[in-house]
């Protein structure tokens, strides 16, 4: 009996190593594979991704590195104005009278956006009538409108975003400003993230704790409406969705998003970049990480 007993621990433990050791080694061969594609692109990248059905499943590489966040901070802006809504200090179905005047948070002079450095072009027509809040962040996500954002920031304050993000679990993600502060740019002071914080970030609406079940679907439906799909989306089959937001300034590009497959499983994918030689190459680099993800995660629901 005991003899009888002492081999079947024996088989399961040693069916257990085996287990764990292919483990190990599919979690080396991918992260091998992505680090040899970022070894490809000429600048500094960082990736975070985790399995949202299985945590044990991530990957992370420079993901506690800095970079400028660009417009991938839309996404805390978005977060704050839901839960500024929840708290009773704004209706986002409210109009506000649509400006282009903005205090430097350096000395308090204003600037103004110019509408040939914004990607929406369309909401400068509106200057000087009274726009929804919603319509507002729904075009500071989907078209990353500069002029719109600028305006939210002000609305929400740019603190009240920061500490928020820190109730979220991100530690390092800095929300300062508004975009195009010239002053507050030339003196370094500039709105700055991490991978790891935007995938904690990304996590928190795919898990309905960035704010209310209602709100997150919300913001998921927003950020599916993504207009800017070159990163993360760009070599995924059609029937996969990805909410998403992208940020980008010179030498930078990054994606941050979740990825839904068919079947409801989803994961969260973050790639940064910055000092990129060749903006559109590094661009379709990138693009190549997140198909390698994908593949790998395909692999895992087998």
């Amino acid at each position: 009996m005991t003899s009888h007993f002492s081999k079947i621990t024996f088989f399961i433990a040693f069916v257990l190593l085996i287990s764990c050791q292919e483990k190990t080694k599919v979690e080396e061969d991918f992260r091998t594979n992505v680090l040899s594609q970022i070894d490809s692109i000429q600048g500094d990248v960082a990736v975070a991704y985790i399995n949202l059905s299985n945590p044990s499943d991530t990957l992370l590489i420079n993901s506690e590195e800095e970079f400028h966040a660009a417009s991938t901070m839309k996404v805390p802006v978005m977060i704050e104005l839901f839960k500024q809504q929840q708290e009773g200090k704004i209706n986002l179905n409210d109009s506000i009278l649509l400006k282009n005047e903005f205090k430097s948070i350096v000395d308090s002079s204003l600037y103004s956006m110019d509408v040939g450095d914004d990607s929406d072009d369309v909401i400068y027509s509106k200057i000087g009538t009274t726009v929804a809040l919603k319509d507002l962040m729904y075009s500071m996500i989907t078209v990353s409108s500069n002029l719109a954002t600028n305006v939210l920031i002000e609305l929400v304050g740019a603190k009240n975003v920061t500490a928020s993000m820190r109730d979220l679990g991100a530690n390092d993600i800095q929300v300062l400003r508004g975009v195009e502060d010239q002053k507050a740019y030339d003196l370094g002071l500039s709105n700055s993230t991490t991978a790891m914080d935007l995938m904690m970030i990304m996590k928190a609406i795919a898990e309905e704790k960035a704010g209310t079940k209602e709100d997150c679907d919300q913001m998921i439906s927003i950020l599916k409406d993504q207009q800017f799909n070159e990163i993360i989306p760009a070599q995924l089959p059609n029937d996969v969705s990805v909410a998403h937001k992208t940020g980008s300034i010179t030498g930078v590009h990054h994606d941050a998003g979740i990825v839904y497959l068919p079947d409801g499983n989803a994961y969260v994918l973050v790639l940064l970049s910055k000092n990129l030689k060749d903006f559109d190459k590094g661009t379709a680099q990138l693009a190549g990480i997140s198909k390698t993800v994908y593949d790998h995660f395909i692999d895992q629901e087998k």
